[in-house]
């Protein structure tokens, strides 16, 4: 979903090299669908064979298909960063500390200052707060720094033909394709990260097709270009569409009382301001909880890191990156840029990323251990933190729901 810092990601499940990308995350049954054709795998051309077809059926040209298509050859670096996303291979203490570091604040408060003029024109019409769109821009493309320069097209056919996800970057490909055959953006410049994801802001190409806007005038809209104008515009038209909630936070770090039940933690328990604070759940910088409505406790690093109380435009930024590493990134980024000070909870740096392969073992155990983890594909969402909880209570320790090596190894 093309960043600077990661990023770019679909963290639909996508990353971006710049930064999730704008793209709706796909439904768990399209992260493990198989693709319709099966090739060997790297036969890109055999893939590209049997997808003509569908594409010609969709609506894309014969020109526009020949035009897109001629060379395009498996890319072995898309393949590889596609299973090291760095939201997901990293702590999240590793991943904040590049992601909001003080370079790229001062950077933010510079754009700032540099674009006012127009963040205020696009928060008018869209009702998205400024730091927001400038903290999305920040990650995915380093304030249009590194827009990315593998070509969208080869990153796609790469993605559909030989990862697990197929049939969503197949879709992808179909809208990029799209793009093209309206005349958009000339093929050579329809680049971005290896994800598929484009611009300033690392839409993917079918959040282009359905939400990105002409917004300076000039009959396109120019993702691409030096000038940020319409994909800042863009952007805050996602947000709009997922329903951003202009003057209220995302989250506010907290402090839990003593005794806390960790149990309460997690995005699916919601209580207002007033009944967390009841609970003796405090803001860490003082003053009261925000009351935007329903809000959860969040302990992305578990009972030793730093905790939130997350809100409902938490939630609106996971739609651009479901990741809650990138999701925080982008809501303490955004603090920062405005002068907010810095996460002032602690991190267990003493403990490591699960790879891959163990996240996967955890998920297979805990469903075997009677704890439903939601399927076993390395994302540590919700369903797999509640069943971690599950099992943390079982055996009388902390339920913090943190994916550590200490569960893993404790699992029969």
């Amino acid at each position: 979903m093309g960043r600077g810092v990661a990023l770019g990601l679909v963290l639909g499940w996508l990353l971006s090299g710049g930064g999730p990308v704008l793209a709706e995350p796909p439904t768990r049954q399209a992260l493990h669908a198989r693709q319709e054709i099966s090739v060997p795998e790297g036969d890109v051309q055999a893939w590209i064979a049997a997808f003509r077809p569908r594409a010609l059926e969709a609506g894309i040209s014969q020109a526009t298909l020949d035009a897109a298509l001629s060379g395009v050859a498996l890319r072995p670096d898309v393949v590889e960063k596609d299973r090291n996303q760095t939201e997901f291979t990293r702590t999240i203490w590793d991943y904040l500390d590049k992601a909001v570091s003080d370079d790229r604040v001062a950077a933010g408060q510079k754009a700032l200052k540099k674009h006012g003029a127009l963040l205020r024109r696009i928060e008018a019409k869209y009702d998205v707060d400024r730091q927001i769109l400038l903290a999305i821009w920040g990650l995915e493309s380093s304030y249009g720094v590194v827009r990315g320069d593998v070509p969208t097209v080869a990153a796609l056919v790469t993605l559909a033909s030989s990862t697990r996800r197929g049939a969503y970057f197949e879709r992808e490909l179909l809208a990029a394709l799209r793009i093209l055959q309206e005349g958009d953006v000339a093929p050579a410049a329809m680049q971005g990260s290896w994800a598929g994801a484009m611009g300033h802001t690392q839409f993917m190409p079918s959040s282009y097709l359905s939400l990105a806007v002409d917004f300076d005038g000039d009959g396109r809209r120019d993702i691409w270009s030096e000038d940020p104008t319409d994909a800042l515009a863009s952007t805050a038209a996602f947000l709009a569409r997922w329903g951003w909630r202009k003057g209220e936070p995302w989250g506010v770090e907290i402090t839990l009382p003593e005794g806390f039940d960790y149990r309460l933690a997690g995005e699916k328990i919601h209580h207002s301001a007033a009944e967390w604070q009841a609970m003796g759940v405090a803001r860490t910088t003082g003053g009261a909880l925000p009351d935007c409505g329903p809000a959860s406790v969040l302990l992305p690093g578990g009972a030793r890191g730093a905790a939130f109380l997350i809100c409902p435009n938490f939630h609106v930024i996971e739609h651009y990156n479901p990741a809650d590493a990138y999701v925080i990134a982008v809501g303490h980024l955004g603090d920062r840029i405005l002068g907010g000070g810095p996460i002032l909870g602690q991190w267990p740096r003493d403990l490591r990323a699960l790879t891959l392969d163990e996240r996967i073992a955890l998920q297979h155990r805990l469903t075997l251990a009677g704890f439903d983890a939601g399927g076993a594909d390395g994302r540590i969402g919700p369903l797999t933190q509640s069943a971690i909880r599950g099992f943390q209570t079982s055996i009388g320790v902390v339920p913090d729901g943190y994916a550590s090596l200490d569960v893993l190894n404790r699992l029969p």
